[in-house]
């Protein structure tokens, strides 16, 4: 059964992540790129955020940035309106973040846990670009 802490060691395994445990999330980064983090997971409700229904046993969300493109072959209709984002193993757009292009999902299960995995890949991918660009561009 893949879990919360198996989704947060397969994002650790990936080359250069830091992560940074704050307000019941994980924040994962690349490198020393503490601003804008590829993926977090949460696993309760906060005052920030509560549309998951995260205070439910077992029960945490894998939020992803994924390219654009990624992001419209999940999420074909990205409205917000009537989309039940306490659903389990279903891939939503990112309740606050989907115009970054980040989705969710609430334990992936079956065939999305290794969709979700790929998922990941791709956003450390993207982001391992974006700091590479950067540190370049200080050069």
């Amino acid at each position: 059964m893949m879990n919360q802490v198996v989704f947060e060691a397969f994002t650790m395994e990936l080359p250069n992540v830091q992560r940074v445990d704050n307000f019941g999330y994980s924040f994962f980064f690349v490198c020393k790129d503490d601003r804008l983090p590829f993926v977090t997971i949460a696993d309760s409700d906060n005052d920030f955020d509560d549309v998951s229904n995260l205070d439910r046993e077992d029960v945490f969300r894998l939020n992803i940035g994924v390219s654009k493109e990624t992001f419209n072959n999940l999420i074909p209709c990205p409205s917000d309106r009537d989309i039940d984002y306490s659903i389990l193993n279903v891939f939503l757009p990112h309740p606050h973040y989907a115009r970054q292009h980040f989705v969710c999902i609430l334990n992936p299960i079956e065939d999305n846990v290794e969709i979700t995995k790929r998922l990941i890949v791709e956003a450390h991918s993207i982001a391992e670009d974006r700091f590479q660009r950067k540190e370049g561009s200080k050069e």
